[in-house]
């Protein structure tokens, strides 16, 4: 048996810190290719996804988040295009496109993990202002960013939570 994508799924890491090392145009591709392999509602591929190297724009996207700690030389902005959402017929409190950048997301991580970069989620943005300083379009709304770059040597260490659940007791198995 084969455990190769077991073995990317667990030695996965979110990087913390990056080095100022450019990230490569071919590896950017890779990763971004990987994106439509991830699963999507009814394959309707109501996302759409930004790339940014520029420096410049990079500490702009960095001003209006705060939950970018790491200093990324690339990152892939994972957007929804709500005007296709509601054209599909989806209520707008459908969780669907939410579940799709979840998908999207785990897709991309592991995609820059398989060609040697560092990278991490981000969360905590203004996405009325990084709306604006991506000049995206009206009805395309930024939901989540993946921050990508070559990982540091040294990492800052985990948060680790006191107190927390042991994995076994997060698990219910059915009951007959």
């Amino acid at each position: 048996m084969n455990h190769a994508v077991l073995d990317a799924i667990r030695s996965r890491r979110v990087a913390r810190a990056l080095t100022d090392e450019p990230v490569e145009h071919d590896q950017l591709r890779t990763i971004l290719d990987s994106a439509r392999y991830a699963p999507h509602a009814g394959n309707r591929r109501l996302h759409r996804y930004v790339v940014v190297t520029r420096p410049s724009l990079l500490r702009a996207v960095r001003m209006v988040s705060p939950g970018m700690l790491q200093r990324p030389t690339a990152a892939i902005v994972v957007c929804v295009d709500w005007a296709q959402v509601h054209n599909y017929g989806f209520p707008p409190a459908s969780p669907g496109p939410y579940i799709d950048v979840g998908t999207a997301a785990a897709t991309l991580l592991l995609a820059a993990h398989s060609v040697g970069l560092g990278a991490g989620p981000v969360t905590s943005f203004s996405r009325t202002a990084l709306a604006t300083i991506l000049k995206l379009p009206a009805g395309v709304r930024p939901e989540l960013i993946i921050s990508l770059g070559h990982a540091a040597n040294e990492q800052p260490p985990a948060m680790r939570r006191q107190g927390r659940p042991r994995w076994e007791a997060l698990i219910q198995w059915e009951r007959g």
